[in-house]
């Protein structure tokens, strides 16, 4: 008898027919004697729709109330999947992410874990109960309802895993697995049998819509294995595990591309020390996370002044340049200016490590398809650039092309 999380996203219960469909997969788990707990995403469309709605009301809505609003969604699925287990004579019981025992900070919109204390699932359990978790929320010490930001369920399910010393954590989607690129932008592209963490950590942070960023450092952190697989078949899928050796074999292990990127430029900055600590200090306060940083070197003069431009998630933008507004007077910056119309392209492996070239190989490809190159960031196993939002599915399909095939 096999302890087992699963988690199904939103396009894997985006209808009651979907919904169905989950649960006789989940039947069939607890038929055979398996213990399950199920974390769920609100229904594919759902959070957007809810966020809109808010919009419609105020531009910039309290984030608080944006919580309680989207928390919503996460609650709709869980009742109607324990219902259609219920319907399929399996003991079921649903539980909100707070109910679950998933306590956060109090960064609404973006909290994070701090811990779990999941007394009432293993009570659940010990009933022989499936237990549906909502994912993406969880509950301040004081009591406040908290989302874990977009993504989240990913993170409930490892962090779930690993509170339960699960023995197998199972991240259900519409796609078979985690695949070398996108295949709605790269039709070539192909599924990936085994990943490490550390490969997925930055396709992740690199626009891969497959998983969360803070689901995969949580994993890594805690060694939960697991695997990324399809709710529409039976096919195996990804397995997400430490670095092996045979790993590094393979240069390029994927193509990520992040369209969900701005940047701000800001123009005649005072060269003087403090003042970049100052802005990336205030950003971060505001809980912006910043990506990447290009710094212009300033020449002689008498009152030194540069250009600092950086790239921040499209959403984060309206919240940013009011930051940026409260403080420029006091920092001195002459001018400010944003680009929406721009995407983050990356290639990602292990194998970099080991290899030489592989940069220059990468800018000669776009250099090829006419792509200029706004900025550069590299790590020891990834190399994003900065290009223009037009050309991004072309250097996609370029790029894959000359290190993984057409």
């Amino acid at each position: 008898m096999a302890l087992i999380v699963q988690k199904y996203g939103g396009t894997s219960v985006a209808d009651t027919d979907r919904i169905k469909n989950v649960a006789a997969r989940v039947a069939e788990y607890h038929r055979r004697g398996d213990r399950l707990v199920v974390v769920v995403s609100a229904m594919a469309g759902v959070t957007d729709k809810l966020i809109k709605m808010a919009k419609d009301i105020t531009p910039l809505p309290s984030e608080r109330e944006m919580d309680m609003l989207l928390a919503t969604g996460e609650q709709t699925t869980i009742a109607l999947t324990a219902m259609a287990l219920e319907a399929l004579g399996v003991p079921a019981m649903s539980l909100t992410g707070a109910q679950a025992g998933i306590v956060t900070d109090g960064v609404h919109t973006k909290a994070k874990i701090k811990n779990i204390t999941p007394r009432q699932v293993h009570a659940l359990l010990d009933q022989g109960k499936v237990v549906i978790v909502a994912g993406f929320q969880g509950q301040t010490p004081e009591g406040q309802i908290t989302t874990l930001g977009r993504g989240g369920s990913d993170l409930t399910a490892i962090a779930l895993a690993a509170a339960l010393k699960a023995n197998l954590c199972q991240i259900y989607t519409d796609v078979d697995g985690v695949f070398t690129a996108d295949p709605r932008v790269v039709p070539t592209a192909r599924k990936i049998d085994e990943i490490s963490y550390d490969e997925l950590l930055e396709m992740a942070g690199s626009g891969a819509k497959v998983m969360q960023l803070r689901s995969v450092e949580f994993a890594k952190k805690f060694g939960v294995v697991f695997e990324v697989r399809s709710s529409l078949n039976n096919n195996p899928g990804t397995i997400v595990k430490e670095e092996t050796k045979d790993m590094e074999s393979v240069v390029i292990r994927g193509v990520s591309l992040d369209k969900n990127q701005a940047k701000i430029t800001l123009v005649g900055v005072p060269d003087r020390p403090g003042v970049a600590a100052r802005i990336f200090r205030t950003l971060a306060e505001a809980a912006i996370n910043v990506d990447m940083i290009v710094q212009n070197v300033s020449h002689g003069a008498a009152s030194p002044t540069t250009d600092l431009s950086f790239t921040i998630d499209k959403p984060d933008l309206p919240k940013a340049e009011k930051v940026i507004d409260g403080i420029r007077k006091e920092v001195g910056i002459k001018k400010v200016q944003a680009n929406q119309a721009i995407a983050k392209l990356s290639i990602v492996g292990v194998g970099m490590r080991s290899h030489s070239g592989v940069a220059a190989r990468m800018f000669d490809t776009l250099a090829r398809e006419g792509i200029n190159i706004d900025m550069i960031s590299t790590s020891e196993i990834k190399i994003s650039v900065i290009i223009e939002l037009a050309k991004a599915d072309d250097a996609a399909r370029a790029v894959h092309a000359a290190f993984l095939g057409s």
